[in-house]
């Protein structure tokens, strides 16, 4: 598991080798919730309302280093690189 970044309490995480569509795992409290990267669609879980719409909008704005991560995690060598937080 890695941790993508860390925001107003919420964690961001991805996991390697895991499967598609492209998503992230967000972690708030007890709420555990996977987003669709492309989308911003909550896959699977929950979140309270604030946090998702700041998970979505964060994810909107790095989408492209979101998609990054989501494929160095699942390439042979797994890496990945921290996204700044909001503010």
């Amino acid at each position: 598991m890695a941790e993508i970044c860390r925001f107003f309490g919420i964690i961001i995480q991805m996991f390697g080798n895991d499967h598609n569509p492209p998503h992230f795992h967000a972690v708030y409290n007890e709420y555990r919730a996977l987003i669709n990267i492309n989308t911003g669609e909550l896959l699977e879980g929950e979140l309270p309302v604030k946090q998702l719409k700041y998970v979505q909008v964060w994810a909107d704005i790095h989408k492209d280093k979101l998609l990054d991560n989501f494929n160095s995690l699942r390439a042979e060598i797994q890496t990945y690189k921290k996204i700044m937080p909001l503010k």
